[in-house]
């Protein structure tokens, strides 16, 4: 009788750290982090800087302007490691994206489109990140 309950026990240990697992790989932890950003009627920006960072997220900032294409710029820097900045389309497709090197600041500019709700969807994956910082100046799309 005491080895099936230790198995047992095994098994749901093993089932617990593989469900914590998964909760946990779209968990971003950053420290000293710093976020703002500003919408505007004509478009806005995003500026986050930060000490530390790992794992990925997805965000969203409501622009006010549903089903709208956006001209974006985004920056990416960080001094160690890598930081990358995705920004998505209203269907979840990648719209433009941005690795950064150690040391220097790179750029990149495209259209993104927001959804029905005017959201502006945005992923951060970063391994390793020390002393970043990600920015995304928007503004509409000449019809």
């Amino acid at each position: 009788m005491g080895r099936p309950a230790a198995v047992w026990a095994g098994w749901r240990a093993a089932a617990l750290l593989a469900c914590c697992a998964l909760l946990l790989s779209g968990c971003m932890l950053m420290s000293g982090a710093r976020t703002s950003s500003d919408v505007l009627p004509d478009g806005g920006n995003i500026n986050a800087t930060f000490v530390g960072a790992d794992g990925r997220t997805e965000q969203t900032l409501d622009t006010g302007t549903p089903k709208t294409s956006l001209n974006a710029i985004a920056i990416v820097q960080a001094e160690r490691g890598e930081l990358q900045l995705e920004l998505l389309n209203a269907d979840g497709s990648v719209a433009l994206a941005v690795k950064g090197r150690p040391d220097e600041a790179v750029s990149r500019s495209g259209t993104v489109t927001t959804d029905a709700d005017g959201r502006l969807r945005y992923r951060i994956s970063a391994t390793g990140a020390r002393n970043g910082s990600y920015q995304v100046f928007f503004q509409r799309a000449a019809p």
